[in-house]
């Protein structure tokens, strides 16, 4: 099923997430993830970026519907638009002697930060899209993996889209 990353602009009200998730357990779809965040700009408003897959035509329903909600101001749906999209995860792993130099070459690979050492522990910072960081969590699961937390997915519109010619030089270049 297609992947759908959707931004939806809303009056910051009490309730309005509520309603916005109402819409999409409605129509039976799963929210992968989700992050709320009150616009830095302008303190009366908030963004709500949400991942989740299903049918073209029963999303494009919902979008529909998610405009006629009074907060909403504003739905972009993600779905064909160059975007940059990114999620953040702190992973504690379990470390010694014999494993600490492995691991930080791969903390070091994935451009990530420890954030925490302890004694049989390190926790890792790593951002990225959610490909880096299922790759990231393969690489150390052997290690021990203690802990996990993780955001949900923070997108918006690539400043200059591309047309067909050129992304298909910059994915061969």
């Amino acid at each position: 099923m297609p992947r759908h990353t959707i931004s939806i602009l809303v009056e910051n009200q009490f309730g309005v997430l509520a309603r916005v998730v109402g819409l999409f357990a409605g129509r039976g779809f799963n929210i992968q993830c989700l992050t709320v965040n009150e616009e830095p700009l302008d303190p009366t408003v908030s963004k709500i970026v949400l991942v989740t897959a299903g049918p073209d035509e029963i999303l494009e329903q919902i979008n529909k519907q998610l405009n006629k909600l009074v907060p909403v101001i504003k739905v972009l749906d993600f779905q064909g638009v160059d975007t940059v999209e990114r999620e953040m995860m702190m992973v504690k792993v379990a470390v010694d002697e014999r494993n600490r130099a492995e691991l930080d070459s791969i903390v070091t690979a994935f451009r990530g930060h420890v954030v925490d050492i302890g004694p049989r522990a390190l926790t890792v910072e790593i951002t990225g899209d959610n490909e880096k960081l299922k790759a990231f969590v393969a690489l150390v699961r052997p290690f021990g993996i203690k802990e996990i937390v993780r955001t949900g997915s923070v997108a918006m519109a690539r400043s200059v889209q591309l047309n067909g010619n050129q992304r298909q030089a910059r994915e061969e270049g």
